[in-house]
């Protein structure tokens, strides 16, 4: 079996947005959803995995289907996002307790079981998950990509300063989507 070339994750973007802060990340994040759903098209259309990896608010008994359900409601943050972004058939979830979804998760072994080389990964909030997932993932020796317009924080300059961490210190790429599309 050939080694697949990259895994897309997707982190935190089924999200309601209702924290101090949300209402500023919700609207950064329109535009990142937008560049991941696109590159999720392309995900699918090499046949390359997809991984949702959210949240669960702390809600220890809900699964994912109910957390997407929530969040898609009318009146909600994120709920266009959430539509935008919601799993379809093929893709897969994973639920994470903490920042990190490499933390007390099945990432590890799923990632191991699709075999892949290269994580890209997208979502919220660059400065917080999407920091923690990338570094985990560095250290595992995973080739990284964190495309730039696929990602938010509450302001762009927090954005920034952790991309550019990425950048320097894991030698991740961090063009934009287009670049590093399958």
């Amino acid at each position: 079996m050939s080694r697949i070339p990259a895994a897309l994750l997707v982190i935190d973007m089924i999200n309601r947005f209702d924290f101090d802060g949300g209402k500023a990340l919700a609207r950064a994040a329109e535009p990142a959803s937008k560049r991941i759903a696109w590159l999720r098209g392309r995900f699918h259309a090499a046949g390359w995995p997809v991984v949702m990896v959210n949240d669960n608010f702390m809600d220890w008994k809900a699964d994912f289907r109910e957390i997407c359900a929530v969040c898609s409601q009318d009146g909600m943050q994120g709920a266009e996002i959430a539509r935008r972004l919601a799993p379809v058939p093929g893709d897969y979830f994973v639920l994470k307790p903490k920042h990190s979804a490499f933390h007390a998760s099945p990432l590890d072994a799923l990632l191991a079981s699709l075999d892949v080389e290269r994580l890209v990964i997208t979502g919220v909030a660059t400065d917080a998950c999407v920091l923690a997932n990338a570094l985990d993932a560095h250290m595992r020796d995973y080739a990284l990509a964190v495309p730039r317009d696929c990602v938010a924080s509450i302001t762009p300059a927090r954005r920034d300063r952790a991309l550019a961490v990425l950048r320097d210190n894991c030698r991740a790429d961090t063009r934009g989507s287009r670049s590093i599309a399958p």
